[in-house]
């Protein structure tokens, strides 16, 4: 499937410096593609712990080259998260770049979607989330290097091996890491073709709701059963009704579980319930209505588990000002820059629910995230590059 929108390229007034940085990479490009594919062909899913550390492997070895400082940071359960620090030139704290290396792609899926290029894009497993913001950081580490002979202010890579499942084992060092940094640059895909920035995202949460019942023989004894399915359906119609478009509060029953047998009184059902939301204050209200549930069936019993688990990154006045950094350096270049609110949440939720400015979709422009034909415009990572040099040395 094939995409037929163009990115945006609107003009304002260019700067020679901004020129001359953005050739730089485009005579990388070539060497940027075929590290991007190198990322790709590294399957690292989730929950397969060998094929995410081999990839933390891999990119800890590529980064000592460029003569940063690898730390793995031990997990159990997923892949250990990386940590690479470059000493800066001043004395200015760090700024954060962030990321993950994992996929939702299971192992084997380059067998039926090989990494490959077709005209203007890059296709591939995880290109556009977000192996190719791995390589963007990369390339503007080395041209910092190059242009200032060593990155000018302290630079720390965080990729962690389990956002795409909720971060458990990396989201307290990433809020530790950002609370010494100055700013923090989310290396997740752009908001869309036309490469915007994300200055806002929704909070993100996931509730369980599991109905216990009495089973019974549905021909039999049906007066001496009470059916955790009907319960379950009368609970989510009521759940339903928590939704507030207008205010940005969605509440979504995704999946339902129930039952054993068609003449088996249900005993057990459940649903899983994805909730988003637009305020940091929605978070306590919602909560307070999940909580509040009780059954119409007095002889059933409700559990309800789960929570938010990231809260939203609101435009702050720090968001807005990395913006309009942002803008001043995509200006250099004649690119006016824009941004957007999305309803997805990513690890950069963290950092800015803990008050540190962060601006996020600093990665690659491109589609179909998650998506069989997932991929990334190969023409746009030469000022997506420019971009994120500039914003170290800036922000």
């Amino acid at each position: 499937m094939k995409s037929t929108k163009k990115t945006a390229r609107r003009q304002v007034k260019p700067d020679s410096r901004g020129s001359d940085r953005l050739r730089y990479f485009e005579e990388r490009l070539p060497a940027m593609v075929e590290t991007i594919r190198a990322f790709v062909e590294i399957e690292s899913p989730s929950d397969n712990k060998a094929a995410a550390d081999r990839m933390g492997a891999f990119l800890a070895g590529i980064f000592e080259e460029l003569g940063g400082k690898a730390r793995l940071h031990r997990s159990e359960d997923y892949g250990d998260n990386l940590q690479i620090d470059f000493a800066g030139n001043d004395g200015r704290k760090p700024v954060l770049l962030l990321g993950h290396f994992d996929t939702v792609y299971p192992l084997g899926t380059l067998a039926t979607m090989p990494c490959r290029t077709d005209g203007e894009w890059l296709h591939g497993p995880g290109v556009l989330d977000m192996k190719s913001g791995i390589a963007l950081m990369f390339y503007a580490v080395q041209a910092l290097q190059k242009w200032h002979g060593g990155v000018p202010r302290p630079v720390t890579v965080w990729l962690v091996s389990d956002e795409e499942v909720g971060s458990s084992s990396s989201r307290k060092v990433t809020e530790e890491l950002a609370r010494g940094s100055g700013a923090v640059l989310v290396l997740e895909p752009a908001a869309g073709m036309r490469g915007a920035v994300k200055t806002a995202r929704k909070g993100v949460g996931e509730y369980t709701l599991r109905v216990k019942g009495v089973a019974a023989h549905a021909g039999l004894d049906p007066a001496k059963g009470h059916s955790a399915i009907v319960e379950l359906a009368r609970q989510i119609t009521a759940i339903a009704k928590f939704n507030d478009l207008r205010s940005g509060v969605t509440v979504n029953p995704g999946v339902i579980r129930g039952g054993t047998r068609t003449n088996v009184i249900a005993a057990e059902a459940t649903v899983e319930i994805d909730v988003r939301i637009q305020k940091a204050k929605q978070a306590a209200g919602l909560e307070r209505k999940m909580r509040a549930l009780r059954p119409y069936d007095k002889r059933c019993q409700l559990i309800i588990e789960g929570g938010i688990n990231r809260l939203p990154m609101e435009r702050t006045a720090g968001v807005a000002a990395l913006y309009g950094m942002a803008k001043t350096i995509a200006g250099q270049v004649g690119w006016k820059l824009e941004e957007a609110a999305v309803g997805g949440g990513s690890d950069g939720n963290f950092t800015a629910g803990i008050g540190i400015p962060t601006l996020d979709g600093m990665g690659g422009v491109g589609e179909g995230a998650h998506a069989v034909h997932e991929h990334i415009v190969i023409s746009e990572l030469p000022r997506r590059a420019l971009l994120l040099a500039g914003m170290i040395e800036n922000a």
